[in-house]
């Protein structure tokens, strides 16, 4: 792994942290309930379990994202907070089911805390982004959870404000008819919502940025310094909008077609990886032709040119020569042999037709570096100018996101018949 790497790829991994939690939780989950399954049911569940911990964590170092103490230290990470979210479920679900707002709302804070307190990053990367719209889904399902487990549609198990269903009273038409009814409902409000906050929004961040009251951010543009939100602004990078749907079901139906080569470096630290990269294989391209180099001694040289005199004139080479100033031949750029700019001593290039130049010099190796850097740095995509009011209207929008899955869509199933039958309390 190149030293550039740690400029977006930090300590400890997350990607490891995610993975490995997901994993031991799902293990956890499963010791107590053996009976429940069939006998390869549950070896074929851990073993998926582990698999896919195993090729996350090894798939950030084979791709030089991470160093093995990065995903150790995540791993270990994970591992710890699946024990704990598991030893402390319970207690956790009693303190939120509390009759009163108190549990929930506290809950809610913390997370709003964590948003504000989220590290800057290095580069405009979604991380931050990432981050909103899991906080916002937090907030959501927490709120949902505790007013839907007060009405008499939820189901106390396995946890309190569980969605009643049933795959065989319902049947598959009932059961379509609310995966299209609930998937449209999520479509119009997150449309509708991101529009009118952004529209109403920035009044209200100029206001509280006199009073001194905004949070300010990098890479976020304050609302003092623009007039408006443009419109079609692709303000979200985790759930496509409405207009990008058709290209994605394509890309399902056509995988090959839609199949993309590298589009270059995204961000600073990708473009240190491309040129260390480039440095290697420099390194390479030195190691192969350095047999071939040391191996033509003055000997050889000799016998080459007693070879070249020995070879029968021509009428044109018996003709006199005129002395006349011309300037060297410079060759194609395929037929150059590049050194990497830090080997103290350059072999002679040699060229396809089997002649020799001579080795090039420092000054023309760090001028064709400079060059490459300025090509590489200036092919870095821009990011789009990004405002201040996308935090509260991602979170806001997520949240209710969140709701409409654990309740909105619940209620509404209940009101047009796409529910199961109420029953009696116990």
């Amino acid at each position: 792994m190149s030293g550039s790497a740690a400029l977006e790829y930090g300590f400890p991994s997350t990607h490891s942290t995610n993975a490995v939690s997901v994993a031991v939780y799902i293990v956890l989950c499963l010791e107590p309930s053996t009976e429940n399954f069939a006998p390869m049911v549950k070896p074929m569940l851990e073993i998926a379990a582990y698999f896919y911990a195993i090729s996350i964590v090894a798939g950030r170092v084979y791709c030089g994202m991470h160093g093995l103490f990065d995903v150790i230290a995540g791993s270990l990470l994970g591992a710890g907070l699946a024990a704990i979210q598991l030893a402390f479920v319970d207690n956790y679900i009693r303190f939120v089911d509390e009759e009163s707002y108190t549990s929930v709302s506290i809950v809610i804070l913390i997370i709003l805390v964590l948003v504000r307190i989220h590290p800057e990053p290095a580069d405009d990367c979604p991380c931050f982004d990432d981050s909103v719209a899991f906080a916002g889904t937090l907030c959501g399902i927490e709120l949902g959870n505790h007013h839907y487990a007060r009405t008499p549609f939820s189901w106390d198990k396995p946890v309190p404000a569980t969605v009643p269903f049933d795959l065989e009273l319902l049947g598959w038409p009932k059961t379509g008819l609310r995966i299209c009814f609930g998937v449209l409902l999520i479509l119009v409000w997150r449309s509708s919502m991101k529009w009118i906050l952004l529209k109403i929004l920035p009044p209200v961040f100029r206001i509280a940025e006199r009073l001194s009251l905004t949070l300010p951010r990098r890479f976020f543009k304050p609302a003092t310094e623009y007039d408006r939100v443009p419109e079609h602004l692709k303000t979200d990078n985790v759930m496509p909008s409405v207009s990008e749907l058709p290209n994605f079901f394509s890309r399902v139906r056509h995988p090959r077609r839609s199949r993309s080569v590298s589009i270059g470096p995204q961000s600073a630290a990708d473009a240190h990886e491309a040129l260390a990269f480039r440095r290697e294989m420099r390194r390479g391209k030195q190691a192969s032709v350095s047999g071939i180099t040391t191996g033509i001694d003055a000997k050889g040289l000799g016998d080459l040119a007693i070879a070249e005199d020995q070879k029968p004139q021509t009428e044109l080479d018996k003709q006199p020569r005129t002395e006349t100033p011309s300037t060297p031949t410079q060759p194609s750029q395929d037929q150059i042999i590049t050194f990497n700019e830090a080997s103290p001593s350059r072999a002679p290039e040699h060229l396809t037709d089997g002649s020799i130049l001579p080795a090039r010099s420092p000054s023309q190796d760090r001028r064709q570096n400079e060059k490459e850097e300025r090509e590489i740095f200036s092919s870095i995509q821009k990011p789009r100018v990004r405002y201040d009011v996308e935090v509260i209207t991602k979170l806001i929008v997520y949240s209710g996101i969140a709701w409409i899955a654990v309740e909105g869509a619940p209620l509404l199933f209940q009101l047009t018949g796409l529910g199961l039958p109420v029953e009696p309390r116990t």
